[in-house]
């Protein structure tokens, strides 16, 4: 960690050559190889007769866009979570949040299956907001509702409830075959219109995501630190969950319920950055990008040429830290 914040300005060098690399690995191999050579020619000379270039501008590009793009969102999500509640379990797709969307989703596509994109992420943006307040309103009622094991066991629970009603009324109603992409996340459907709608979302969301972080690091330390610093908990508290409501809720929307990211990324970034949440929310983007851009990578090689959903690979990651986390510091805050 030391080394990491002397040397600060070469690790952020290092990182954007390695986000440039990213691009080109997940542009260039999937169940056809294309190579370098072709793809710095089909971003940069564009030619519609040549079938590695469409492929690249309208699958690959998108995709990686898409990935990079998601794994930003929950990471940032889950670090906020962390944070708020000072709960080491907690992360979007544990606490209800991304089962919520889901939900929401479903009825959406139930009731309106032509519904434009837009539409499809405020529906989104609601399920993601639904599961929150569900869990949250629950766990105030119970004894020890707010402890981090308890929260994470309510949140698994909602969570597998209203993925059961999801899955009953897709099938009662006939539409598994639509709903199914996001019960499995396919980075490889990835719509560039939901990724163009999506963006002045994720600004707002982002943007409040850094506007909190100075005080979520002072929240993170306890509520009496943060009051005696002259923090408005409720309102910041307010401003962090609407901002993993918005991240959350457009990241289901784009491509799914992709589990672990909001998990796993923040505590790898605490453990090289340190404490700071106003360095933790940008850095838990980077990590939390790439991370998905790479398991995307690999879910192609598993069962190649065929696809594997991408929360194969998260998951293959984050179940064992899960565990982990759950036996060192499940029954503690931080």
């Amino acid at each position: 960690m030391y080394a990491f914040r002397k040397n600060r300005l070469l690790w952020i060098t290092v990182l954007l050559l390695f986000l440039i690399a990213t691009l080109f690995t997940s542009i260039a191999f999937g169940s056809k190889s294309i190579s370098l050579t072709t793809v710095w020619n089909g971003l940069l000379h564009f030619d519609s007769e040549n079938m590695d270039h469409l492929i690249i501008h309208t699958s690959r590009l998108p995709r990686v866009i898409g990935a990079l793009l998601i794994g930003a969102f929950m990471a940032v999500s889950g670090a906020l979570m962390q944070g708020m509640t000072r709960n080491y379990l907690a992360s979007p797709s544990i606490m209800g949040v991304a089962d919520g969307s889901v939900f929401v989703i479903t009825l959406c596509m139930i009731f309106l299956p032509d519904a434009a994109p837009m539409t499809l992420i405020i529906y989104s943006l609601i399920g993601s907001a639904l599961g929150a307040f569900l869990v949250f309103s629950i766990a105030r009622i119970l004894p020890d509702g707010m402890t981090p094991l308890t929260l994470a066991i309510l949140g698994t629970i909602l969570g597998t409830f209203l993925n059961g009603i999801s899955q009953a009324l897709s099938t009662y109603f006939q539409v598994s075959q639509n709903i199914s992409f996001w019960y499995n996340a396919r980075l490889h459907q990835m719509d560039p219109v939901l990724i163009k709608w999506a963006i002045p979302f994720a600004i707002l969301g982002l943007f409040l995501a850094i506007y909190v972080s100075r005080a979520i690091t002072a929240i993170s330390l306890g509520d009496e630190v943060a009051q005696g610093l002259g923090i408005k908990l409720m309102t910041i508290k307010t401003l962090t969950i609407l901002s993993v409501v918005i991240l959350t809720g457009i990241s289901v929307a784009m491509a799914g319920k992709i589990a672990f990211i909001g998990l796993v990324i923040p505590h790898i970034t605490r453990f090289l950055i340190g404490e700071d949440y106003r360095k933790i929310i940008p850095f838990s983007a980077v990590f939390g990008g790439l991370f998905l851009a790479w398991s995307d990578i690999i879910s192609r090689f598993i069962n190649h040429p065929f696809e594997t959903p991408v929360g194969v690979v998260t998951a293959l990651f984050g179940v064992p830290y899960f565990l982990y986390l759950i036996k060192t510091k499940g029954g503690r805050s931080f």
